[in-house]
């Protein structure tokens, strides 16, 4: 007896971008923007009693006009929630070893909004919602067309 199991391939994660987005184009000018966010899950020790910090960094990809949204909407430090799908992929890093990653292409970046503090004397900052396109069609991984 063959068991159909359901296939699904969906993340959610929320957290700080480590760095501001870096933008580039395809060689057919579809914007691409690379993010890394911090994910942080704070627990307690069991042996010492004492709160610990676990960060998780995760790499994510944008495609089309949504990228360069990102670009100018987010920098280093933004809160953001990020939908989308898990990817792998396969690379060759410049001493020559073979590497794998995996990494968020996203369906859904929206810039979270935050208190007072952080915005200014305006009072909190609004939420943006940044639909994203999905990756180009052909080559599932569009690596050779990104320049990096």
């Amino acid at each position: 007896m063959d068991i159909r199991v359901p296939e699904l391939n969906q993340v959610m994660i929320a957290g700080r971008l480590t760095r501001d987005p870096e933008l580039r184009f395809t060689q057919k000018q579809q914007g691409v923007v690379s993010l890394s966010v911090a994910v942080n899950r704070r627990y307690q020790d069991q042996a010492s009693g004492e709160w610990k910090d676990d960060t998780t960094f995760v790499p994510v990809t944008v495609w089309g006009p949504a990228a360069e949204r990102c670009k100018e909407k987010m920098r280093k430090g933004s809160p953001v929630l990020v939908e989308g799908r898990l990817t792998a992929s396969e690379y060759t890093d410049k001493a020559g070893q073979k590497r794998k990653e995996l990494k968020i292409t996203a369906r859904r970046v929206q810039l979270m909004a935050y208190g007072s503090a952080e915005a200014g004397e305006g009072g909190a900052k609004e939420a943006e919602e940044i639909q994203a396109d999905p990756e180009p069609k052909g080559d599932s991984s569009g690596i050779e067309e990104v320049p990096f």
